[in-house]
């Protein structure tokens, strides 16, 4: 194995040794030895006077020039770019290749397609009667006055003269109406041989109406004792001083409770009538009766409908014909 120190032998004419001719790199060697400088070099000359040493464009800032306008005229916008032509649309063949065969060519693709009459041809659109056009009502969304006034019946707002025994009517109903709650949406007319006023039981609050129950009663003359008859599964209050009266009849008892202030032979009328038990017992049990205010009423918790008028009425006209018959 050789060593940097075998040189010094070999230098000596050592013919034993090996790495014969062997120099260590220059770079490597000790100060004072051959091709190794004794100092390290000086530093490299100065600048001559007047050169300018290199610096990366923009290194310094401009020169100072007092005579240099303060204002200088904003550069000129880059030159837009000319527009591409544009793509010419498809041609005739090819948007025609493109519909249904049953759509025609000429219409849009995203055209609705066209309603058919009753012989397929086009339908032309429906214009408003001139009925419709006069008596249309904003607040009327499910019609209960445009169909009071195609048959003949009066509508009001439940705030006239006329309507204040309403108020009466709304405080007794079997619900729970609050001082908010009032009469609106008023029609009157004649249905099933009596006089009727239909009306919602609104809560207003501010200009925020929500009818909340439906109402229809009949003006009875006489004196009509006072009595509840609803169904059964719905829970009563407010009935203090009044008095169950049965039918006799286990199928209507189940479904229906009479109540009254006595029992006595005109409120029993009420429960023995077999068209009564009849009509009643083929109902969803959804309506309750009472007496108050010279009113036959019945109400049910939902807005005002044509149809559901027209099922008071013929509540209302068997009611009041057992409570005739009975007088």
């Amino acid at each position: 194995m050789s060593s940097p120190r075998d040189g010094d032998r070999e230098e000596s004419g050592d013919p034993g040794r090996e790495g014969q001719g062997w120099r260590e790199p220059a770079h490597l060697g000790r100060p004072g030895d051959a091709g190794v400088p004794a100092d390290p070099p000086a530093d490299p000359p100065a600048d001559p006077p007047g050169a300018t040493a290199w610096q990366p464009p923009g290194w310094d800032l401009p020169a100072v020039e007092p005579d240099r306008p303060r204002d200088v005229p904003p550069a000129p916008p880059p030159a837009a770019e000319p527009a591409l032509p544009a793509e010419p649309p498809p041609a005739a063949d090819q948007r025609q290749g493109d519909l249904p065969p049953d759509v025609p060519q000429d219409a849009p693709q995203d055209a609705p397609p066209a309603r058919r009459g009753l012989f397929g041809g086009p339908r032309q659109p429906r214009e408003p009667g001139a009925f419709e056009q006069v008596f249309r009502r904003q607040d009327d969304p499910v019609g209960v006055q445009a169909w009071g006034l195609h048959h003949g019946w009066v509508p009001s707002d439940g705030t006239g003269p006329e309507d204040a025994p309403l108020a009466d009517l709304v405080r007794s109903a079997p619900v729970r109406p609050t001082r908010d709650h009032r009469p609106g949406n008023v029609v009157r007319g004649r249905g099933m041989g009596l006089d009727l006023v239909a009306f919602d039981v609104v809560y207003a609050s501010g200009r925020y109406f929500q009818p909340e129950w439906a109402v229809t009663a009949a003006p009875v003359l006489g004196e009509v004792p006072a009595f509840r008859l609803s169904p059964a599964r719905l829970w009563k209050h407010g009935t203090g001083g009044l008095v169950q009266v049965p039918s006799g009849d286990p199928e209507f008892d189940v479904r229906w409770v009479l109540l009254a202030a006595a029992d006595g032979p005109q409120v029993r009328r009420l429960v023995e009538d077999p068209v009564v038990r009849q009509l009643l017992l083929g109902t969803d049990d959804g309506d309750e009766l009472w007496s108050a205010a010279g009113f036959v009423a019945a109400i049910r918790p939902d807005g005002h409908r044509p149809q559901l008028v027209e099922h008071h009425a013929r509540l209302l006209a068997v009611v009041v014909g057992a409570l005739a018959a009975a007088a």
